[in-house]
C-alpha cells in the first residue's frame, strides 16, 4: 500500500525537544530510539511487540496523545475520563512529538487499552445519558471482560469508523476465537486503507498474514517476521514440553 493509504506517516521528535538519556522514559531503547530516529508507520496493522517495561504501552501512549486521544483510552470526542482534571502526558513523552500525516487523511482515532477499559464504558454510558455521546453497543458493564471488549472491539463504531486504530494488549481480555475474530477485523481494516498500532503479547494476534512486527527490546525498535519473535519462540518451547519450565520454578 502506497504512503497515501498512511493516515500517519511517521512520528518523531519535535527539534530542538530535550532528551535525558539517564532517566525514563528516554532511557529505555525502544524510546530513545523513537526520539533520535523517529517511528516509521507502514499501512496496515503493526504489532509492537517485547517484554514488560521495554516500553510498548509508552509508545502506543504517546501515539495516542500525539494523536489528540487521551492517554486512558477513548478518541478526541469521547475520552475515558479518567485523570480528566490531570495533566495527560504521564511519560512526558508526548509533548515532545509530532505526527506527519498524508495529505488529506486526517480521519478519525480510537484508541483502546485494557487496563483502562471499564473506565472508558463508564465514560460512554455517562455521555449517552446525558446525550453528549453515542450509545455504548452493549450494556457494557453487564458483561464479561472478554465480552465487553469484544463488543467494543468487533461492532462499536469508534472501532469500524475510526481512521487509526491503537490497541494497548487487546488480547488480555480475549479468548483464543475472540483474538482471531480480531485478527481478521484489523485485516479488514487494513484492507480498507486504515491503520493499526497495536502492542501486544500475544503470538496468535501476530501471526496476522501481512503485518508488521517490531520487536522491543534492549537493542530498541526491530523488524522481526513471526518465527523470528521471542515470544513464539518461548511459547514454543513452553507447549512442547511445559514440564521443563516448571521443574525450574517450583
Amino acid at each position: 500500500m502506497s504512503s497515501e493509504g498512511r493516515p500517519v506517516r511517521r512520528v518523531e521528535r519535535v527539534p530542538g525537544a530535550a532528551v535525558d538519556p539517564g532517566a525514563w522514559p528516554d532511557a529505555v531503547p525502544a524510546v530513545a530510539q523513537l526520539l533520535r530516529e523517529g517511528l516509521d508507520l507502514p499501512a496496515g496493522v503493526t504489532f509492537l511487540v517485547g517484554a514488560n517495561g521495554t516500553g510498548k504501552s509508552t509508545l502506543v501512549e504517546a501515539v495516542a496523545e500525539v494523536l489528540g486521544v487521551h492517554p486512558e483510552g477513548g478518541s478526541a470526542a469521547h475520552m475515558a475520563g479518567a485523570d480528566r482534571g490531570r495533566g495527560t502526558d504521564r511519560s512526558g513523552l508526548a509533548g515532545r512529538l509530532r505526527a506527519v500525516r498524508s495529505a488529506g487523511r486526517r480521519g478519525s482515532v480510537f484508541f483502546l487499552r485494557a487496563e483502562t477499559a471499564h473506565r472508558f464504558y463508564t465514560y460512554l454510558e455517562e455521555a449517552a445519558h446525558v446525550g453528549d455521546g453515542p450509545p455504548p453497543p452493549h450494556a457494557l458493564h453487564r458483561v464479561s471482560h472478554g465480552e465487553g471488549f469484544t463488543e467494543v472491539l468487533l461492532r462499536s463504531p469508534w472501532v469500524r469508523e475510526a481512521s487509526v486504530l491503537l490497541l494497548d494488549e487487546p488480547e488480555s481480555a480475549l479468548s483464543f476465537e475472540n483474538q482471531l475474530l480480531l485478527g481478521a477485523s484489523l485485516a479488514a481494516a487494513a484492507a480498507e486503507g486504515r491503520q493499526v498500532l497495536c502492542a501486544t503479547h500475544s503470538p496468535l494476534l501476530t501471526s496476522l498474514p501481512g503485518a508488521h512486527v517490531l520487536q522491543l527490546d534492549e537493542r530498541g525498535l526491530t523488524p522481526v517476521q513471526w518465527e523470528e519473535l521471542d515470544l513464539v519462540r518461548d511459547w514454543r518451547f513452553l507447549l512442547d514440553a511445559p514440564e521443563r519450565y516448571w521443574r525450574r520454578l517450583l
